[in-house]
């Protein structure tokens, strides 16, 4: 496994895009005709998610959050919702184990462009307290989609 740190630049750029998304969230606030919701929170750290969806044969039609926590939680959540709308649940729950084995420091996950934006959160794995923010929105939307 390649442990050395990344480009600085990349990882500036990188840092930037969690701020952006977590100053400027995404799909943040109530759904209106939700079909899924679920909310969780990580007592360790006080983060707080209510993930609600509208799901129509099996395609997220609609996604949003409410939230609040850290920038690592809060800028995971934003990329999330902007990866899963128009996606089959099956396609969902694919890229949350993708999201679960780059926390884990599966570095070809890391490098999945499926992942978007989400690869700004790589570095994220290097820190095992902060790998509970960056999975709670996943966790929320694993927990949300089960029949």
């Amino acid at each position: 496994m390649d442990t050395s740190p990344p480009e600085p630049r990349l990882s500036a750029l990188y840092q930037e895009l969690i701020l952006d998304h977590y100053r400027r969230p995404r799909n943040k606030g109530a759904l209106d005709g939700a079909t899924h919701s679920v909310s969780l929170n990580n007592p360790l750290c006080g983060d707080e998610i209510d993930l609600q969806l509208r799901v129509d044969d099996d395609v997220i039609r609609d996604v949003r959050f409410i939230g609040r926590g850290c920038s690592i939680s809060q800028a995971s959540a934003s990329m999330m919702t902007q990866l899963l709308k128009d996606r089959t649940v099956p396609q969902a729950l694919t890229l949350a184990a993708q999201m679960n084995a780059m926390m884990q420091g599966d570095e070809s996950a890391a490098k999945d462009k499926a992942l978007g934006d989400l690869r700004a959160l790589a570095g994220v794995s290097k820190f095992p307290v902060r790998i509970k923010c960056a999975l709670l929105p996943w966790n929320a939307l694993t927990d949300a989609v089960k029949p």
